[in-house]
């Protein structure tokens, strides 16, 4: 199999290119200028991965978000740095010929190959809603993973469940790291996730040969480590108390913090506030929409959108942005009833003072 960098030449790219592509590569990923001649190396050296990419119940909205990575750009990663060779959404094939190919690549590259899961099997009536070539997708998903080599787990869909298996879950649609138990699982939540953290994990993986680092819950810490809220521009607003009261009030055209109108950004974990969405250009809080928590599992059953949160921390302390802004309060007034009862006793004293010199 053709390397990266066999591809990039046949494709009339030049290794100046490729260079940049690996200095932008290597920012993307968050590492530093020094890791840059690795990717390089790795670009040129080693063979592309082949992926099989499949699609259980979901809307299609992790491939969608995919293909409109701008850094790096879709076609580089799907044409040239893996060898995409089964995805029914993407490729020409279909019918009888796509699910040959299918059986070819796991055969050939058996034990190498990477399974990326769009969407979940649903386990009720023998996994009978959601059926593929005639059977049902579990038991694709099961013969495909067997002699994979690692699972990324796409969207919220895939790692969660997400909105199939809101309650009362029907179909039992069921998320991929509770029916695979024996693969390593890459989970990478979002409904759907950020065209740049789904490019920006499979070039780690085809770079370094290996996983990233993952949280307690199987994301990447790359672009799971921080929530929403640490690196939000409006959290100035949020640490002085200034919040919307309701959608297109005074507040919400002065970009206040829109906590008190449902935003789940202090407890949800992705990279929206920094990465952002449509190659940077905005992203749900920017355009005046709170936070909906898509990334974290259980968001579809946890009650209105709308609902502000009541249990988060802040300044380093147990307590809600509430009760902070009542002990603030309380703190304010506290702190002009003594210096009020100081200046009474101020001038009750001057008072005196005076009274004995004219004495």
């Amino acid at each position: 199999m053709e390397t990266f960098y066999e591809v990039m030449r046949r494709q009339g790219i030049s290794r100046r290119s490729l260079m940049k592509f690996c200095s932008l590569t290597a920012t993307s990923l968050g590492l530093g200028p020094a890791f840059v001649p690795q990717i390089a190396h790795a670009m040129e050296t080693k063979p592309r991965t082949p992926v099989l990419w499949l699609h259980g119940l979901e809307c299609t909205c992790c491939s969608e978000s995919f293909i409109r990575s701008a850094h790096p750009l879709a076609k580089d990663v799907v044409l040239s740095m893996i060898s995409l060779d089964y995805d029914d959404l993407l490729m020409a094939a279909a019918g009888h010929q796509a699910e040959e190919i299918l059986e070819e690549i796991m055969v050939k590259y058996k034990g190498q190959y990477i399974l990326a899961v769009e969407g979940n099997p649903p386990l009720n009536e023998d996994g009978m809603y959601c059926i593929q070539s005639g059977k049902p997708f579990i038991d694709k998903l099961n013969r495909v993973a067997k002699d994979c080599k690692a699972i990324i787990s796409w969207g919220s869909c895939a790692s969660w469940g997400c909105v199939q298996a809101a309650k009362p879950n029907p179909t039992r649609a069921t998320p991929i790291h509770k029916v695979i138990f024996d693969k390593p699982i890459i989970k990478v939540p979002g409904c759907p996730p950020i065209a740049e953290v789904m490019t920006g994990v499979i070039t780690y993986m085809l770079t370094f040969d290996r996983i990233p680092e993952l949280d307690r819950q199987g994301r990447p810490k790359m672009f799971y480590s921080q929530r929403i809220h640490d690196k939000c521009y409006r959290r100035p607003h949020f640490d002085a108390g200034q919040f919307v009261e309701s959608f297109d009030d005074e507040n919400a055209r002065k970009g206040y913090c829109l906590y008190k109108v449902g935003c789940k950004g202090p407890t949800t974990y992705n990279a929206c506030s920094t990465v952002r969405w449509n190659d940077g250009t905005s992203w749900p809080v920017q355009s005046g929409h709170g936070c909906l928590g898509c990334s974290e599992e259980g968001f579809w059953d946890k009650g209105s959108f709308y609902d502000r949160l009541t249990n988060i921390n802040a300044f380093g302390v147990e307590s809600s942005a509430d009760k902070i802004g009542i002990g603030a309060a309380v703190g304010v007034g506290a702190a002009v009833a003594a210096h009020a009862a100081v200046s009474v006793l101020k001038r009750a004293s001057d008072k005196t003072e005076s009274a004995k010199t004219d004495h």
